[in-house]
């Protein structure tokens, strides 16, 4: 187990974090009502609910017009859910998949990774064969654990979820998808998850684990980024995937210390990325 941090991955997640323009402000852009720790729980009709209410109590969503914004919500009506069902990807769905890509390639956020990837040579400077290497790690199919088809993708895993044999939750690790999710109906949060080495959670800052139940499945527990722009993740998850072989990294910045656990498919895709908070650097 590596203790300390990753400084050079560090000093790029505090750069990507220091001109992620489009970042929410807590409190002011959205509130979350944290509630009760969530019980020990493996099916989602156990009472064993630690919250009574939405874990969103407000989003102003005119951010969600904001271009990256807008591009990332588009996609989240792309997929299946349930793995072993086939993606069918229609040419309407990989254009939208193009704009999204396009949009956070406009960003500061994106364009900082992405000189950064240059200078290690782990990516092409070439803008459009950037995205070709983008698209390979996040958007291509591949088939997951038990399935003989492809029914999977990086993207679709961290951002939007999917459910393993209707009941449990795998992935999901995405606050936008969460929140639209929640005020569908589609989404019962049952309360933050805390081991004995986690920080209390704090409803102002950015980073939460969290027990929830989507559709007909449980997600006993999840950590995931709150508020941070999608372009922030994007960038953030690219980084550690293309930098580090090992599946777990530590960065610090801002006032957090996190793991960023990325697990690679065949070296090629992404299977699964998602922060875990260690501490906070201050209060």
């Amino acid at each position: 187990i590596m203790n300390e941090s990753d400084p050079e991955l560090s000093a790029m997640a505090q750069e990507l974090w220091d001109n992620d323009m489009n970042r929410l402000q807590p409190g002011k852009d959205y509130r979350i009502s944290l509630q009760e720790k969530a019980g020990i729980t493996q099916s989602n009709d156990d009472g064993n609910d630690g919250a009574t209410s939405p874990l969103f109590t407000f989003v102003d969503e005119n951010i969600f017009k904001k271009e990256t914004f807008l591009a990332f919500i588009s996609l989240l009506d792309n997929y299946e859910s349930d793995t072993g069902e086939p993606e069918v990807v229609t040419p309407e769905e990989e254009a939208e998949n193009h704009r999204f890509l396009n949009s956070v390639m406009n960003t500061p956020t994106m364009k900082i990774a992405h000189k950064y990837l240059v200078e290690k040579q782990l990516s092409p400077e070439d803008t459009e064969k950037f995205k070709k290497q983008l698209y390979r790690i996040w958007f291509e199919l591949y088939a997951r654990r038990g399935s003989t088809r492809p029914d999977s993708s990086g993207f679709e895993h961290v951002f939007v979820g999917e459910t393993r044999g209707g009941r449990t939750v795998i992935g999901f690790h995405n606050w936008i998808q969460l929140y639209l999710q929640e005020k569908l109906g589609h989404v019962d949060y049952r309360g933050y998850s805390l081991d004995a080495n986690s920080p209390q959670p704090d409803e102002e800052k950015h980073i939460l684990a969290l027990q929830f139940s989507w559709k007909n499945g449980i997600k006993p527990k999840g950590s995931i980024f709150i508020g941070v722009s999608p372009e922030f993740e994007f960038a953030l998850y690219t980084l550690c995937f293309l930098t580090s072989p090992n599946e777990r990294v530590k960065v610090s910045f801002s006032i957090y210390e996190v793991e960023i656990v990325c697990h690679h498919y065949n070296q090629k895709h992404i299977g699964t990325t998602y922060p875990i908070l260690i501490k906070y650097l201050r209060n």
